[in-house]
């Protein structure tokens, strides 16, 4: 990930405005200094964020000063210290606020993800993510599921065509859609059917998709389907489920499915504890 992009850059303003608007009314009091700070962890999990935390401490002062302790993704444990910062006081308690909501917010993604891939450990599926981001932060929420061992779904509508139920229900036909989209799309594109029932899946590798998405499933229905579906395409066919609670990734597992995508690391992860402190 380019943590330098344009993209990144006028999001770390934006971060940083929103905090410091037309200028942090506390500056006055630290009067120039130049001083030390560090990180810690209260609490344990991944760590994830680390070159976007030095981006914003660097924006306020490019002469700041980062020795980290623990590598990008890394587990930490509740105590460990994470970076040591040298600079003006300003530019530290001026990014403070924004670095620390930023790291503890991905590092709590990678945590819940590194918390799922462990679930799926010797059974060769994927744990992938979902298009249900917080908007303006999808490429840094999925850049936190890749810290946490998990693999990236589509990141956007135009990185590859799923057709979901309204598509299949306004487009006429499964077939039609699917040659619809190929017509228009560059030929490198994947075409994913999402399927609610065994019939669905079944006309979406007769029709050629790609890869089809099971949705909720029970893993006594995969069980079934997975072998049928194998041997109904004529070639590779990417087969994924979802629609599944992370307690039931392991039967999920173990159905002969590919990939298992979830929102949960996103949407229902807590943000890793941490703090800053002087000296």
């Amino acid at each position: 990930m380019d943590w330098h992009s344009p993209a990144i850059c006028r999001a770390v303003d934006q971060w940083l405005e929103e905090d410091i608007g037309r200028g942090d009314l506390t500056a006055p009091a630290l009067q120039g200094r130049q001083v030390v700070a560090h990180w810690v962890s209260k609490s344990s999990g991944r760590f994830c964020g680390g070159p976007g935390v030095e981006q914003l401490f660097q924006r306020l002062d490019p002469d700041v000063q980062m020795d980290w302790l623990v590598d990008e993704g890394a587990s930490v444990r509740a105590g460990d210290r994470l970076v040591e910062i040298r600079g003006s006081a300003s530019a530290l308690v001026g990014a403070e606020r924004a670095a620390l909501n930023l790291a503890m917010h991905l590092s709590g993604i990678a945590t819940a993800t590194a918390d799922l891939v462990s679930e799926l450990a010797g059974t060769g599926v994927q744990l992938a993510d979902t298009r249900k981001t917080t908007p303006g932060l999808r490429v840094l929420e999925k850049y936190a599921v890749r810290c946490g061992g998990g693999c990236n779904h589509r990141m956007g509508l135009d990185d590859a065509a799923m057709l979901k139920e309204n598509h299949l229900a306004w487009a006429g036909s499964m077939e039609s859609a699917i040659q619809l989209v190929r017509a228009q799309a560059p030929w490198p594109v994947r075409v994913i059917v999402e399927a609610e029932t065994a019939q669905q899946a079944e006309q979406a590798i007769q029709a050629d998709a790609d890869a089809v998405l099971l949705d909720e499933f029970t893993p006594e229905q995969l069980q079934k389907l997975i072998p049928q579906l194998r041997a109904l395409a004529t070639r590779p066919i990417v087969l994924e489920a979802s629609g599944v609670q992370p307690e039931q990734l392991r039967a999920y597992a173990v159905t002969g499915i590919d990939l298992i995508s979830t929102s949960a690391p996103v949407t229902r992860s807590r943000w890793l504890d941490l703090s800053m402190r002087f000296g």
